[in-house]
């Protein structure tokens, strides 16, 4: 009678075979850690055991779609985001460990009005990440987001009733929604499509594949959403009010021009991520 392969000889081999389709090697135990609930601990624990049929059907399975290059978080049907568990899926772009700066900078700019109802709003919301990230962080807050994708939206909504956070959502596009006759906006913030047409070349191919391009790719060298937040901001911000966007790192000469001149009276600066990238471009 054969003897069952192990877990480690199981994720090995598929490590060893996503390699060679090009794709990154660890994110077949990234998936089998995920599904198994398990911490690096549990899998030294366990890797040396034999692979359960189920077990050895799950990675075969896993291992298939990782090589079309089908984004992990896609397969789980959820990322990590500021210490909380988002849906995603292919209607949302999947959130990003850097994104996680803009809602840490979001809190921090109104630190000092942390118990009073702000009025933050969030541009292009996706799976929701910044605003229900906001949200918790500073409940006391009145959080808007929109995004022109109703099945985006839909992702937010069940994101932010399962993280029992109180946000609004809105479809629209950009500050479309906000032009009308209403209060004026505290905190504006959004990681909006940034990415230009000559850059695709350059993504990686499971995001050109699979991730939602209206919420990757915009006009005019990837200036486009910047320059509509630019010129319809000046009048839906208060007084005080401040803005955060992310920025591609290439972008932000550019977009702090933008915003300079649609704002002559405040400050723009661009603030780099973890990386020393430029990622953040705040007005204040």
């Amino acid at each position: 009678m054969a003897t069952k392969p192990t877990l480690r000889e199981v994720l090995d081999r598929a490590s060893s075979f996503l390699e060679e389709q090009g794709v990154e090697g660890d994110s077949v135990l990234y998936v089998f850690l995920r599904r198994q609930g398990w911490t690096k601990t549990d899998w030294l624990l366990n890797m040396g055991r034999g692979a359960t049929e189920e077990e050895l059907a799950q990675v075969t399975a896993d291992t298939a779609e990782l090589a079309r290059h089908v984004p992990a978080q896609y397969l789980l049907g959820s990322e990590e985001f500021c210490g909380h568990l988002f849906k995603v899926s292919p209607a949302t772009l999947i959130p990003r460990p850097e994104t996680e700066e803009l809602v840490m900078r979001g809190v921090a700019a109104f630190d000092t009005r942390a118990s009073q109802p702000i009025r933050v709003v969030d541009i292009g919301t996706g799976t929701g990440a910044i605003a229900i990230s906001i949200k918790l962080a500073q409940p006391s807050w009145q959080v808007v987001a929109t995004d022109i994708s109703p099945e985006a939206l839909t992702v937010a909504k069940e994101n932010a009733a399962k993280l029992h956070a109180e946000v609004s959502f809105r479809l629209g596009d950009a500050l479309a929604p906000f032009l009308a006759d209403e209060p004026k906006i505290d905190l504006l913030l959004s990681n909006p499509p940034y990415i230009s047409e000559e850059e695709w070349d350059l993504m990686d191919e499971s995001v050109r594949r699979f991730e939602p391009k209206t919420a990757l790719f915009a006009e005019n060298h990837g200036l486009a959403i910047y320059q509509r937040l630019a010129a319809q901001a000046p009048a839906v911000l208060a007084t005080d009010g401040q803005i955060l966007l992310e920025i591609g790192f290439a972008q932000g000469k550019a977009v702090q021009r933008l915003f300079q001149e649609a704002f002559p009276e405040k400050q723009v600066t661009i603030l780099q991520d973890m990386a020393g990238l430029d990622r953040i471009i705040h007005v204040y």
